[in-house]
């Protein structure tokens, strides 16, 4: 790219750099071109004009000098104003008011060479007004073309600033990695603990039993348990006949009732002989503690009153 701008020259690096990328080449030259040709023109008619002066007011040589110096005056401002249209990204309809109103100049500058000095200025026939209209329509013209190609231009480059503004807001926002993402799942997920299906993970304590913990300890599996056999079928069925009506119930029991009072009797038995037991070995128990208890007695009293 560096290459290429410097091959265009000159003009292109200043059109880049105040206005922008050309969409021409031809419009950078001709509008530089004009641009410089109008103002080489008000310098060529300022030195027409000075030399003029050196002549004597309104002799032959005063005016073969001062005309044609009033005339490139004229012109170099309409055609300049039109290289400014022309370098302008503008429309081409305002190309063409401006060539147009650069016309009319032109055509108003040749009435004032006919003119000039024999019909101008309150001699001879005098055009001076309709001259200096026409000359001022044409340049009304150029005037106003080239004050909206300057406008739409400004706005062209307002527009460009914002989007360049909005790209660079975007640009500054840091684009995020993947571990600075995860550092921020990290933090946000810090003190909550989930379970599988985002459960909120509760604290539990389990106890764990191995076979060996047991091999020492009994345990007696008929205790606070109530074993219930079934009767078989036939009595079952006599039950549900007994139901119906017509048929008594039957009740059958493994033991009688003989059986079950005898051996609650033996259960009280035991159970008295064993209290019975409990009562002699409190009594014993008691009948050794009260000798070792006055001994004791007494030695204290003889360890008192020494």
């Amino acid at each position: 790219m560096a290459a290429e701008q410097a091959a265009d020259g000159y003009l292109f690096d200043l059109y880049r750099r105040y206005i922008g990328e050309p969409e021409d080449r031809t419009d950078v030259y001709v509008g530089f071109g004009l641009f410089l040709g109008g103002i080489g023109l008000a310098l060529v008619g300022l030195m027409l004009f000075l030399w003029g002066t050196t002549y004597d007011a309104r002799t032959a040589g005063y005016f073969a000098w001062v005309g044609p110096a009033y005339a490139l005056a004229m012109s170099a401002l309409p055609v300049t104003m039109l290289g400014i249209v022309v370098l302008l990204p503008s429309e081409r309809r305002m190309q063409y008011a401006s060539i147009a109103g650069v016309a009319v100049t032109i055509v108003a500058i040749v009435g004032f060479l006919v003119a000039y000095p024999g019909d101008w200025n309150g001699y001879g026939n005098d055009y001076t007004v309709s001259i200096i209209a026409t000359y001022a329509v044409g340049l009304a013209a150029v005037t106003a073309s080239t004050g909206a190609a300057l406008i739409a231009h400004y706005l062209d480059m307002a527009q460009q600033a914002d989007a360049v503004e909005v790209e660079a807001d975007a640009d500054d926002d840091p684009e995020l990695t993947d571990d600075e993402i995860q550092q921020d799942i990290d933090d946000a997920m810090e003190g909550v603990e989930l379970s599988w299906g985002g459960v909120e993970k509760t604290e539990h304590k389990r106890l764990n039993f191995s076979s060996d913990d047991f091999d020492g300890v009994s345990v007696d599996t008929d205790a606070g348990t109530t074993t219930t056999r079934s009767s078989g079928v036939d009595q079952q069925v006599a039950g549900l006949k007994g139901l119906k009506g017509g048929e008594t119930k039957q009740t059958t029991s493994s033991s009688t009732v003989d059986d079950q009072t005898a051996k609650l009797k033996e259960l009280r038995e035991q159970q008295r002989a064993e209290e019975l037991a409990t009562a002699d070995e409190e009594s014993a128990t008691e009948r050794v503690r009260k000798p070792v208890e006055g001994l004791l007695n007494r030695v204290r009293s003889l360890v008192k009153r020494d």
